[in-house]
């Protein structure tokens, strides 16, 4: 448990309150509760409801001390709380160890609590890590008085899919409850009744759906919460615990990982101050059983006819080099193709798409992979939409610039300005802290967008409309009411890149404010496959491909003669230009075709291909049409760094052995070896100290970008502009195997306000479709939201976007009752359609 937040850093002598803790005389700031002055001399006080990241309430009464003066010459005349009690000059206070008044006041609580609490210490998941358990020990009495028959419920009760509640157990200490309003803003849980009936309940008509539930698992002091996933599958001492980061989000939460006979039985917040404190998102802490199932690669797979059967690795490492060697070769082209690529410029003939999921050494084997042993710059791991202004932005303002905008600077900013980013579905963790700061700090939070979301509401964040497309402009004309200063903070996601012009205009306003200017991208490896140069604009550490001194830099560094000089392929021109011939071979790590913004060109660009290599770790649709499959470690089996978005390094470690199986950087070691152009790096290790040799790029800045904003459409009648992005908990392959988890996803709905809904009744089903195709969701009127707009989530169970619609925000699409044909206006003139 966290003991205080460097309480007494920058404190001066003038804020420093003196007491006296059981004779020991100690300092610390004016405002401090006597539990964390104790705990400053080494002194622990029992605790049940205290948690130093919740604001205190003094449920449980078990921390009770004797204070024979308070400061003001005159003692409190009974036991007094020392999880409520602020601390005063000249303040005695006497605790367990001294006083025989505290130490019984606190062995009488322990026996209330202990009157109705059952005897499950034997199956209950919390014991041998229980507060209950230990505290009875060290400070309870050595047997029971009581002689009556205990109080019962019928368990477990099921808050939600993931957590249940032995109401039973509950000692009523309102950590949950606390953590629910408090932390995360959601206040579906509460105490109800009262006195002897007392207990946690949800309201019946708001299920406990919450991104950050398992953390009230986690803080519950005696196993009244358990998580559905992980009851009765293990005991803590039969666990071994490992230190470790998390692969889903930019966050950077540090988690602990319990893993036992080789397999990982759950998952806990870490305790990191800077980063994710003491808390999690349910993503991180639940969703780590995709790739552990049936359809896991073990072995290498090489295609015989239509069909990939299991080889050996020599087997399998020689025909990918034939492979690759035949796609690189010039070969003769019909009449046809030479007619249509003729106007087209030429460009290398294979492409490396490692996917944004990567620890920074296995980018940084991917890029030196692409340019030492293919001899090409076609490289990307944007595996989502993207453009070539992000491109452009990305090597200006987020390549090789080390540790920029923290968490810290979130937290103590005036102001923060959302761009093309939600918080709480996009990093939950920076959510949190923008939660924080506004509740203790009065941070103001503005976001540029069509809606004020859930998550935004529980911010107090002050909508900025924007229809999607145009927040260039409005990052050009911001209202008066969003004062940005040194203090203040813009942070862009990943989808501001869609639209044009908006990350232009953001450099430009941070640049013009004095702001500090962040990017947040969704997946864990984005940053550092950044910074490792898997872009086709970008070597490692910012380096410009354009920039001559800079390729002189790697190619020093690497050991070669030539760098190719010119700028390669963005994913989608790789697509393309498969399609058209110009590319024959790929090299495919973990990317989902669903993901692009259309995954049929993803999938007919694989068909095309010549000759495709994948590197997974489990059967997909890239598999699927690949010629050669290697699998590869899990995040468990393997080390390495991820790069959060602070650009803070993450260390990951090695748990859990990796049979028949290598990690990317391994794998792609052995294919440059056989192609006779050896990577000179084996290990992370080796490539982490190149990569750390090489070192970030201090030489001319890569150009900024200078891309215009959008013109305004208007959709016509029957349309709409689209906005969406990706909920926390979605169809992401990555959630697989985690059915309670999937089962607190939230309904996908279609979202419009009142003008445009014209008077259709919440629940209606809604047709929203594009040339591409159509889905159908349910109406939820939102009031504030821009009209003319409609949201649906970006990914939704049986409701892609992608796949569906092959749209992306700022689109335009037609908007229809779904009992009427689409083309019948009509008929659907109650949706705006």
């Amino acid at each position: 448990m966290t003991v205080s937040e460097n309480a007494q850093a920058g404190v001066e002598k003038a804020d420093l309150v003196t007491l006296t803790v059981d004779g020991i005389e100690v300092s610390v700031p004016k405002g401090t509760l006597v539990i964390r002055a104790a705990e400053q001399v080494g002194i622990a006080i029992p605790r049940f409801c205290d948690h130093p990241l919740l604001e205190p309430v003094g449920a449980c009464r078990q921390c009770l001390v004797e204070v024979p003066d308070a400061g003001n010459g005159r003692g409190m005349p009974k036991p007094q709380a020392s999880c409520t009690l602020e601390v005063a000059p000249g303040m005695q206070v006497q605790t367990q160890v001294t006083s025989p008044v505290a130490d019984k006041a606190q062995k009488g609580m322990l026996e209330f609590l202990l009157i109705n609490h059952p005897l499950d210490c034997p199956i209950c998941d919390k014991g041998g890590e229980c507060p209950l358990q230990n505290q009875s020990l060290s400070h309870g009495a050595g047997e029971s008085r009581y002689q009556g028959v205990k109080r019962t419920f019928p368990k477990p009760i099921n808050i939600s899919a993931q957590v249940l509640l032995d109401r039973d157990r509950c000692v009523l200490c309102a950590r949950c409850t606390r953590f629910s309003a408090q932390i995360a803003g959601d206040p579906f849980i509460a105490l109800v009744e009262r006195g002897a009936l007392q207990q946690v309940g949800i309201y019946e008509k708001e299920p406990f759906e919450s991104y950050f539930s398992g953390n009230t698992i986690q803080i519950c002091p005696v196993g009244a919460l358990t998580s559905s996933a992980y009851r009765f599958r293990a005991r803590p001492f039969d666990l071994l615990s490992t230190t470790s980061a998390c692969e889903h989000c930019a966050a950077g939460c540090e988690l602990r990982v319990d893993h036992r006979r080789g397999t990982v039985m759950r998952r806990l917040a870490g305790n990191d101050p800077e980063v994710n404190e003491e808390w999690n998102c349910d993503k991180g802490r639940f969703a780590f059983m995709s790739a552990r199932g049936d359809d896991r690669v073990t072995r290498p797979l090489v295609r015989d006819g239509d069909v990939l059967r299991p080889a050996s690795w020599p087997e399998a490492i020689d025909v990918a080099v034939r492979g690759l060697r035949a796609a690189a070769e010039s070969r003769e082209v019909t009449e046809e193709e030479a007619t249509t690529s003729a106007a087209l410029p030429e460009v290398s003939p294979l492409a490396v798409l490692p996917g944004g999921r990567l620890m920074l050494e296995d980018a940084y084997a991917y890029a030196k992979f692409a340019r030492t042993v293919l001899g090409t710059n076609n490289i990307d791991h944007r595996s989502r939409p993207h453009t070539a202004e992000e491109a452009e932005f990305l090597a200006h303002a987020v390549a090789g610039t080390g540790l920029g905008a923290t968490y810290a600077d979130l937290e103590n900013a005036g102001s923060v300005l959302l761009v093309g980013f939600e918080p709480e579905d996009e990093s939950p963790i920076v959510f949190l802290r923008l939660r924080k700061a506004m509740r203790k700090k009065g941070l103001k939070v503005f976001t540029v967008g069509a809606q004020v979301s859930y998550g935004s509401a529980k911010m107090s964040a002050t909508l900025v409309p924007a229809v999607p497309g145009t927040e260039a402009s409005v990052l050009q004309n911001l209202p008066d009411e969003v004062e940005l200063d040194g203090r203040s903070v813009v942070l862009v996601g990943e989808r501001a890149g869609l639209a044009p012009g908006t990350l232009t205009a953001a450099l430009a306003l941070a640049e013009r404010t004095g702001a500090k200017l962040a990017w947040v991208p969704r997946r864990a490896g984005e940053r550092g496959a950044v910074d490792a140069g898997t872009l086709p604009n970008l070597l490692p550490g910012g380096r410009p491909v354009s920039e001559a001194l800079a390729r002189v830099d790697v190619q020093a560094a690497w050991g070669i003669q030539n760098v190719p000089t010119e700028p390669g392929l963005a994913a989608d021109e790789i697509f393309a230009a498969t399609l058209d011939g110009r590319i024959r071979g790929l090299v495919v790590g973990g990317l989902e075709p669903a993901d692009f913004q259309r995954p049929d060109a993803v999938l007919a660009a694989l068909e095309a291909a010549e000759f495709v290599v994948s590197l997974e770790t489990r059967l997909s649709e890239v598999t699927e049409r690949a010629d050669v499959v290697f699998p590869v470690s899990l995040i468990e089996e393997r080390t390495g760094t991820f790069v959060n978005w602070e650009g803070r390094e993450r260390p990951l470690a090695q748990y859990l052995g990796a049979q028949h199986v290598m990690s990317d950087l391994r794998v792609l070691a052995a294919l440059a070896d056989a192609m006779g152009a050896p990577l000179g790096i084996r290990t992370s290790a080796e490539a982490k100290a190149e990569f750390d040799e090489i070192g970030a790029w201090d030489g001319a800045r890569a150009a900024r970008p200078q891309q215009g904003g959008a013109i305004a459409v208007e959709p016509d009648q029957g349309q709409a502009i689209l906005a969406s992005w990706r909920e926390l908990i979605d169809d992401s392959r990555g959630n697989d195997g985690e059915e309670a988890l999937l089962a607190t996803a939230r309904t996908p709905v279609v979202r419009m306000n009142a003008a445009m809904a014209n008077g259709i009744a919440d629940g209606t089903p809604i047709r929203i479709s594009t040339d591409h195709g159509e889905l159908i969701l349910p109406l939820a009127v939102t009031e504030a939201m821009v009209d003319r707009v409609v949201w649906v989530p970006g990914a939704a169970r049986d409701a892609r976007v992608s796949t569906t619609l092959g749209a992306v925000p700022g689109d335009i699409v037609n908007v229809a009752l779904a009992e009427t044909a689409p083309d019948t206006p009509d008929e659907s003139e109650g949706a705006e359609a």
